[in-house]
């Protein structure tokens, strides 16, 4: 089976989602990560896995659900700390952040059961980035020195992919929280979730 990993950081005010803040308080801003945190985290628990590990910058608090194995995220920068979540895998493995909690088991399913034929899953976000990344052979140097955070992201960690030979499956193209208006979209699209209830309280 295969291992699923969440990448996150821990929801402190101040440190998490501070794009959100302007219009949002620092406190709000901190509130909307831990409720699509723990959206995350309750999806990933819901999904059948090997074995799921919280990669986390920061201390675990009360959001965090039993089941998950957490290791602390690596040094240096987020190509960095994304293949050492990798190398700490054996088997196949799935990554997500903490950015779209309106993911399901559903969505997931494809990428835990599709390894016939493919060495790859990759998610692709609306701003250009990813919000998921699978490794049959969980390699770091598929990732490390991949320039994160660009609006290319995405397109050149699916081409580090391919041009190692790899044959790589797609998963739907979702919308990260970023900022106000991504949020406010998000929680439309799962307007059920711990996410959409606290940007609702928020208002």
């Amino acid at each position: 089976m295969t291992t699923l990993l969440v990448i996150a950081k821990a929801p402190v005010p101040g440190r998490v989602k501070t794009r959100l803040t302007p219009p949002w308080t620092p406190e709000e801003a901190a509130a909307l990560a831990e409720a699509a945190l723990t959206d995350t985290l309750h999806a990933v628990l819901d999904t059948p896995a090997r074995r799921r590990v919280l990669v986390l910058d920061g201390a675990v608090g009360d959001w965090l659900p039993p089941g998950f194995d957490v290791v602390p995220q690596s040094a240096g920068g987020l190509d960095e700390r994304l293949a050492a979540a990798f190398e700490g895998c054996t088997g196949p493995a799935l990554l997500v952040g903490m950015d779209t909690p309106q993911i399901t088991p559903a969505l997931l399913a494809p990428a835990l059961d599709g390894w016939d034929g493919c060495d790859a899953w990759f998610g692709p976000a609306y701003d250009g980035g990813f919000w998921a990344l699978g490794l049959a052979e969980p390699r770091g140097d598929l990732i490390r020195g991949v320039p994160m955070s660009t609006p290319e992201t995405g397109a050149l960690q699916r081409k580090r992919l391919t041009d190692a030979g790899l044959t790589v499956r797609d998963l739907p193209r979702l919308r990260d929280v970023d900022t106000d208006a991504d949020a406010r979209l998000v929680a439309a699209e799962a307007p059920h979730s711990r996410f959409a209830a606290a940007l609702g309280a928020a208002v």
